[in-house]
């Protein structure tokens, strides 16, 4: 995708927000030009970005993935590239491959405004990476399913998993959920888990929105998904409901975005002002007012959050840590390559 299209009618809120955020980025020249690697969905990502390149006269480059590989497709290309980086800024759609990039030494430590205002648990100590607009792994069910029962875990399913369906957990945040049951079980429960999974018939389609399909179409009965996933379908009118994916200890699985400045970027006050943009409490309040109804972690006026947003917040407050995964995540994506790229 070339540069995004300006929107109008921007806020003077925001503009004096962009104007204060990082000195000497002036906006307006139509001379800076910033790379964003973009795992976010397009459909939501693109009116944020044409925003600020709206406010700021920055133009903005987006360059996604693929649905199902983009977050760790765009990953891996920033380390292709580390030694003449493309990228400026990655918004990453999880977390856990950001911080497989902050240990290889590829982000650039920025400490702004934004990285302030989101809580200690979803920002990387040095500045490196921070997080924002979660979402969480749910189950998705039909409403008329009569094989299931809402105390299952991610650990007790139903015995029979032929209407049941999982993204391949190579990419995204089946990957996460992966990496988190890596620790939680420990590798070989992990691994025990999954060939379960297959013994009983669990479908393995291409990514989470192939997981909705499924379910919403009535060829499944439920799935493992994301919360945008299954409010796509509730909005299109579709018999389904979600319930949250727990571990046996009653933990949850919440999933930030993530933004984070590649080392190297030769665009730096501008990259800064696009992550205080990414992280402030109205971009978190757009993602949260969007067909994603996405989780704000930083401070926010829940009168300006949905009931459904606020019970989003209560699931994601269980949350497992995520930030200690790194070993998880290469230890159980090594496994999972070597069984599905055999």
């Amino acid at each position: 995708m070339e540069g995004l299209r300006k929107s109008s009618g921007a806020a003077l809120g925001w503009a004096l927000f962009l104007a204060l955020a990082v000195p000497g980025c002036g906006g307006g020249s139509g001379k800076e030009r910033l790379v964003v690697y973009c795992a976010h969905d397009a459909v939501y990502s693109e009116k944020i970005l044409n925003e600020f390149a709206d406010l700021t006269g920055i133009e903005v480059a987006p360059v996604t993935d693929l649905e199902a590989t983009k977050s760790l497709g765009l990953t891996e290309r920033i380390i292709r590239e580390k030694d003449a980086p493309r990228c400026d800024v990655f918004w990453n759609n999880e977390l856990l491959g950001t911080i497989d990039l902050a240990e290889q030494g590829l982000l650039e430590p920025y400490k702004g405004s934004g990285w302030e205002r989101i809580p200690a648990a979803f920002r990387d100590g040095d500045g490196r990476w921070a997080g924002f607009a979660a979402r969480l792994r749910v189950f998705i069910v039909r409403s008329d399913a009569k094989a299931w029962d809402d105390a299952s875990s991610a650990v007790t399913l139903p015995r029979d998993l032929s209407r049941a369906a999982i993204a391949k957990p190579l990419y995204g945040t089946t990957l996460t959920q992966y990496a988190v049951m890596w620790e939680a079980l420990g590798p070989d429960g992990l691994k025990a888990w999954h060939a379960d999974l297959r013994r009983r018939g669990i479908r393995e389609v291409s990514g989470n929105a192939a997981v909705k399909d499924a379910v919403a179409g009535g060829a499944c009965d439920f799935g493992f998904t994301d919360t945008d996933d299954v409010f796509v379908a509730k909005d299109d009118g579709k018999p389904v409901r979600m319930v949250p994916v727990r571990l046996a200890d009653g933990r949850t699985i919440c999933i930030p975005n993530s933004v984070s400045i590649i080392k190297g970027t030769k665009h730096l006050e501008s990259a800064k002002k696009l992550v205080d943009f990414l992280l402030s409490e109205e971009v978190e309040v757009s993602l949260a007012s969007s067909k994603a109804r996405q989780v704000p972690l930083g401070p926010v006026n829940e009168e300006r959050l949905s009931a459904e947003v606020r019970q989003l917040c209560a699931w994601a407050k269980d949350g497992y840590p995520l930030t200690a995964l790194s070993k998880a995540r290469a230890d159980c994506l090594a496994w999972l390559k070597s069984e599905y790229l055999k």
